[in-house]
């Protein structure tokens, strides 16, 4: 035995000599059959998110049978601050705590109003492969919905008033495709406040080498009553479309159209009883180069809004407070039941830098009467994300 392991170790200082005279370190030795991978030790990291936004919109409505003519001009701030876990190098974990400052300019807010709301939230990213999942919940801002909606579903009025969200919202990502559902609760039942709530979806694929798009939107809004006022009304909002994106093709920054149906389904249950179907097609094109674009969403169908002018037993008008969209798709408002709403936007955003955007339109209505007005518009849009975030 002696003489065996003197010549195991003989032999083991020749081929050591003999690696290194070639140069060449010798082989490292077998890693133990009960070793596994490098465990993954996660560390907080500080992160943070400023953002900034200026807005002007002159609205010139002439008679004003759909909306009111005024300004809309005011300014956001929104800085947040965080936690980031990185749990493995393909899930992050984030919390997050921010503030809304909005001032209406011309307002006498005192400074304590103009602090609007808190956003605290918790946010979650997980890479399965191919796959990509974010799961946020809390109080958050709007821009985590990423689907594509049309005007009939969230006005340029509601995305600048209403900035945040208050739920969660969970979406996917593919290579070629994005899906998103979420809920919006927006209202506490109480004496005088009603409960209310939204669930939303959109989803979009491309096929065809990304030219063909498929894709849909929608949501289920529930108006409640409160202790004080009976009543519940159903609105929900469908929105399958087909369309084509030619951008890649054509060597324009952007060449797509696409054809959807608008199909709405709404119940006011005490005063009405039944549900009524108004629906209506919606085509819409877009082209931009040189960061110049025209853009026209074309509508004919029935009064989306059939309820907007209509009351509860306390005498409120449900207005803005059940519908969410553009009111100029409320045709009957315009003395139409059945008609055309057609909205072209002329738009130019200068390169300025990756974290400011700045946007310069001219919005044009008209409905199967003629021109029904127009807005003037300006915003400025400052984000500096947090490198983590991009």
């Amino acid at each position: 035995m002696k003489l065996a392991s003197a010549a195991v170790l003989f032999v083991n200082i020749a081929v050591t000599a003999a690696a290194a005279g070639q140069g060449r370190q010798p082989l490292p030795e077998p890693a133990p059959e009960n070793s596994g991978p490098a465990e993954f030790s996660p560390r907080p990291h500080f992160v943070y998110d400023v953002g900034f936004e200026f807005n002007f919109d002159n609205r010139e409505y002439g008679g004003g049978e759909y909306s009111p003519s005024m300004t809309v001009l005011g300014a956001r701030l929104t800085p947040s601050v965080g936690i980031r876990m990185d749990a493995s190098p393909a899930s992050v974990h984030s919390l997050m705590l921010g503030i809304d400052v909005m001032k209406d300019f011309g307002s006498d807010a005192r400074t304590e109003d103009l602090f609007r709301e808190l956003t605290f939230y918790y946010k979650w990213e997980k890479d399965f492969g191919r796959t990509g999942m974010t799961l946020t919940a809390g109080v958050f801002p709007r821009s985590e919905m990423r689907g594509s909606y049309s005007t009939a579903f969230f006005s340029d009025y509601v995305r600048f008033y209403d900035p945040n969200l208050e739920g969660l919202i969970l979406r996917f990502r593919r290579p070629s495709a994005g899906y998103e559902i979420g809920c919006d609760w927006m209202g506490q039942y109480g004496d005088t406040r009603r409960e209310r709530f939204m669930i939303f979806s959109s989803g979009e694929a491309r096929l065809a080498d990304r030219i063909l798009v498929l894709g849909y939107s929608g949501y289920m809004y529930h108006y409640a009553g409160s202790r004080e006022v009976r009543g519940v009304v159903d609105n929900i909002l469908l929105n399958p479309y087909v369309g084509a994106d030619l951008s890649a093709r054509t060597g324009l920054q952007d060449l797509s159209f696409r054809l959807g149906w608008l199909q709405s389904m709404q119940n006011d249950r005490r005063n009405i009883g039944r549900y009524v179907f108004p629906a209506g097609g919606e085509f819409h094109f877009k082209i931009r180069n040189w960061n110049v674009s025209v853009e026209n969403r074309l509508f004919y169908g029935r009064d989306l809004m059939p309820y907007y002018d209509s009351s509860d037993a306390a005498g409120h008008v449900y207005a803005d407070g059940l519908y969410f969209g553009d009111p100029f798709y409320h045709l009957r408002r315009g003395g139409e039941d059945t008609g055309i709403y057609d909205r072209l936007e002329l738009c130019y955003e200068p390169q300025i830098a990756d974290f400011i955007r700045l946007r310069i339109s001219a919005v044009l209505h008209f409905h199967g009467s003629g021109f029904s007005g127009w807005q003037q518009m300006v915003s400025l849009l400052f984000d500096l994300p947090d490198s983590w975030k991009k």
